[in-house]
């Protein structure tokens, strides 16, 4: 059975670094990109060096865009993912650097090489993909689809109705969303309760090295989450975008248009998910282009991911 080829487009970040080793398990990864969001870009870019050196994963790493399409970075995830953006377990250094190439151009030349084949996936914000969407106008054609973790169909976790990945970059969120490739959309409502707890935990931390590490990790998250949201989980989000192209039935999707709210004083950043069940020639929203997740078989996801890091030597 042939491998997806997948890219992933990440600001490391816990949740990224699961992510990151949950894929190179199971698909055939070609690359990384990084960008601002959960740090600085220097630091998530070295966290994703680390996270590839401590698999022993040989994908190459173009570093991205530090600022979104307007304005300046926001302030970094410090409350969620700790100072370093990484925060928890003492990693092993990087034994690469970056390639020379910045991540819009190595994004063109990966979708232009594995045509129709590569899944993106995009675990932050959106600011390297869009950039690249108006620099080849053919770059979202060239894809295969676009996983995205982002966005929520309901609650928000940076305001009200507004998730960390949109919110960092609402306009290219919308130039992400407006493309014309396939999405599909793994947004908050969903990734929030789709988490590791202490036992899974505790599995991991029992482990060999990879999962020992990963452990300690989720610890350091599990601990933030309780303390700013009361959560007993560590939410595996981005994992939630990577997981059905290796297990398709541990989420469950329906069709529907999303656009981002770029105006609102209250709504930037949202995500409007059109659930209505309206006929195509009703739709006066958009076409339905969007496989939103709207519900998680979260035990059997967690327990696959876990599975998957313990099988690291």
């Amino acid at each position: 059975m042939t491998r997806t080829r997948m890219l992933i487009d990440c600001d490391p970040g816990h949740d990224d670094a699961v992510a990151i080793l949950y894929a190179a398990r199971h698909l055939d990864l070609v690359g990384l990109t990084t960008c601002h969001g959960n740090n600085t870009i220097d630091n998530v870019t070295r966290n994703a060096l680390s996270v590839l050196t401590l698999g022993g994963i040989a994908a190459p790493l173009a570093q991205g865009c530090a600022d979104p399409l307007i304005g300046r970075t926001r302030s970094p995830a410090d409350n969620a993912h700790g100072r370093t953006g990484l925060d928890g377990s003492d990693l092993p250094p990087p034994d690469r650097a970056p390639v020379a190439a910045h991540a819009v151009d190595f994004l063109i030349d990966m979708a232009r090489t594995h045509r129709d084949e590569l899944v993106l996936a995009v675990i932050g914000p959106a600011t390297n993909v869009a950039l690249a969407i108006r620099k080849e106008p053919r770059f979202a054609s060239w894809l295969r689809e676009i996983s995205v973790m982002g966005g929520s169909a309901g609650l928000g976790n940076v305001t009200p109705v507004a998730e960390f990945n949109v919110w960092s970059d609402p306009e290219a969120a919308a130039v992400l969303f407006a493309c014309g490739a396939p999405v599909r959309m793994a947004g908050y409502n969903v990734t929030s309760v789709t988490g590791a707890n202490a036992a899974d935990i505790a599995r991991l931390l029992a482990g060999p090295r990879v999962a020992r590490h990963t452990g300690e990790l989720l610890s350091y998250y599990l601990r933030r989450q309780r303390e700013r949201l009361g959560f007993d989980i560590a939410p595996l989000h981005d994992a939630c975008a990577i997981v059905p192209y290796v297990q398709a039935d541990l989420i469950e999707y329906r069709h529907c248009h999303v656009d981002v709210e770029l105006n609102g004083r209250l709504t930037r950043g949202m995500t409007v998910c059109d659930l209505r069940t309206l006929t195509p020639a009703h739709r006066e929203a958009g076409e339905a282009r969007v496989q939103l997740a709207i519900r998680s078989e979260a035990p059997r996801l967690i327990d696959h991911v876990i599975s998957t890091l313990l099988a690291y030597r």
